[in-house]
């Protein structure tokens, strides 16, 4: 009897122990499955779908074109099935947006289409320049969204040795020329650029506006440093309150009154004189101004601060512009293709604010500008004259200031020219001043 229940017991315990272990198997498949479930397929994985100026890539056909010369809106539509209704709609509600009527050749303009062929164009996207897009959406009505891409502003140097000229120096190493024209801006009292030798060197901390990572527009000198004829002249940006401006390291304003030219990238081809023979009366006279050439359309610029008291067309001025900047200085530039929009007396204008655009008219036989300057109400030469500078550093900013200058200072130094140290491009300028 004993042995029947010993054997039992056995019996019993080895059952107990089998289903233990079969249960075991059990959870551990039961889990295993469980987690291959919960478990994301990478096949099956969100991605978010791509868009296009709002619209799924994956559901419309993209077309690119650049907007041919001559070529208006309506040409441009109409290849899409946009009836002339819809594009008379588009061109009456554009006018607060963007004027249709400025579409220009070369720029770029991408058309949404759906995939059924058949049917007309959801959007027209019109590039006027890097930083803007516009985008003219035909639903069931006309909307037009002015879209500004986002931009970033990089800090970047550059430096050489002048072989030629600042402006050759700088291009070839891919500068734009707003930044050259800045620089000679910055500088344009202390340095002649006509002057410019080889063996000149420079260094300069600017920032540039990027879209994409690809170049839009230049932002500004930060600091600057020129070596000229074996001198150093140095620019630091800073702003004690009243916009920003340029100083030496003593603090001194680098910025005159007036700027030294009205157009950028120009030349002179007529000096302030008191007997001139006119090209096109034909006679011996006096020229009381300066003549810059400049290509036609090219951007005419106050040369200081002031209001403008004259923006007409005379007969032998042409399209002309009268600025007073105080009691003692007035500048007028004549010939202009066009006075700027919204240019008339009484508007306030600042140095270097455009104020009309180069052209001939008038007694003229060429584009440029014929710039004038009177002092205390007599006509002068604006080269000749000692004008007064800008408001130095004040006390209660310099020591910031010269926390400011430098670093910057600092800044420059570190920043090698073709390679050379310090020493070796004082030697080489020194070298060169001695040929002259």
């Amino acid at each position: 009897m004993k042995l029947y229940r010993l054997t039992g017991i056995i019996i019993t315990g080895i059952i107990a122990v089998a289903a233990w272990f079969y249960f075991q198997n059990e959870k551990e498949t039961i889990t295993s499955v469980s987690n291959a479930d919960i478990q994301p397929d990478s096949a099956e994985i969100y991605v978010e779908p791509e868009m296009l100026y709002g619209y799924y890539v994956d559901s419309i056909d993209v077309v690119e074109g650049i907007v041919e010369s001559n070529q208006n809106l309506s040409e441009i539509l109409s290849e899409f099935k946009i009836n002339m209704q819809t594009i008379h709609e588009l061109a009456n509600k554009s006018k607060d947006v963007f004027d249709v009527r400025k579409i220009r050749a070369n720029k770029k303009y991408t058309v949404i289409m759906p995939k059924d062929t058949a049917q007309s164009a959801l959007a027209f996207i019109y590039e006027p320049n890097p930083i803007e897009y516009i985008v003219y959406s035909f639903n069931d009505s006309v909307n037009i969204n002015k879209v500004e891409r986002e931009i970033e502003v990089v800090q970047k140097e550059i430096s050489g040795v002048i072989e030629n000229s600042l402006y050759i120096s700088m291009t070839n190493q891919g500068a734009s020329p707003a930044l050259v024209d800045k620089l000679a801006d910055v500088f344009g009292w202390q340095v002649d650029f006509w002057r410019i030798q080889k063996g000149d060197y420079y260094r300069v901390i600017y920032e540039e506006k990027q879209v994409d990572g690809e170049l839009v527009g230049f932002n500004r000198v930060i600091a600057a440093e020129l070596n000229h004829f074996g001198s150093d002249f140095h620019a630091v940006n800073f702003d004690q309150g009243d916009g920003e401006d340029y100083f030496d390291l003593e603090g001194n304003s680098l910025r005159k009154a007036f700027l030294r030219a009205p157009v950028e990238f120009s030349r002179i081809t007529s000096r302030y004189t008191g007997r001139r023979f006119h090209p096109v009366q034909k006679r011996w006279k006096a020229h009381l101004g300066t003549d810059y050439a400049a290509p036609h359309g090219s951007p005419i610029r106050s040369t200081g601060d002031g209001i403008i008291i004259a923006a007409t067309y005379s007969k032998y001025n042409g399209n002309y512009v009268k600025v007073k900047h105080n009691g003692t200085y007035t500048t007028q530039y004549l010939h202009m293709s066009k006075i700027k929009s919204g240019i008339r007396p009484g508007v306030r204008v600042r140095q270097g604010d455009v104020i009309g655009y180069i052209g001939s008219t008038g007694l003229a036989t060429g584009p440029h500008v014929c710039y004038r300057f009177w002092k205390n109400g007599r006509q002068v030469d604006p080269m000749a004259q000692d004008l007064p500078p800008s408001e130095p550093i004040k006390e209660e900013s310099l020591e910031a200031f010269n926390k400011t200058k430098d670093e910057y200072i600092r800044l420059l130094k570190a920043i090698k020219v073709n390679g050379q140290s310090e020493k070796n491009l004082v030697a080489t300028a020194e070298s060169e001043n001695k040929k002259l």
